[in-house]
């Protein structure tokens, strides 16, 4: 059984890169764009709390998609053919 974000060979999972993305573009939306006033919170400080976490989560999904990606591996098959009637050893 597989756990949870285990991937099949050959297959690329791009959420966590899309995700980290969606965070910094609410981010950068919330602290620059977004003039509401809220009591009690600060949106300019949740703001660029989303654009940190996104950044920092960017940072490993494109680290992770370095350093798990195969590197000039190249798998072959060999074959050995053998005559089973001859090459008797006495």
């Amino acid at each position: 059984m597989r756990g949870f974000g285990a991937l099949s060979r050959g297959y690329c999972n791009g959420m966590p890169l899309g995700t980290s993305i969606f965070l910094i573009a609410v981010g950068a939306i919330l602290r620059y764009a977004v003039t509401a006033t809220v009591s009690g919170i600060s949106i300019t400080t949740i703001g660029l709390i989303l654009m940190i976490v996104g950044a920092v989560g960017l940072a490993l999904s494109l680290l992770y998609i370095v350093t798990a990606r195969p590197r000039g591996r190249v798998v072959r098959e060999r074959v050995v053919e053998r005559d089973p009637y001859g090459d008797t050893y006495q």
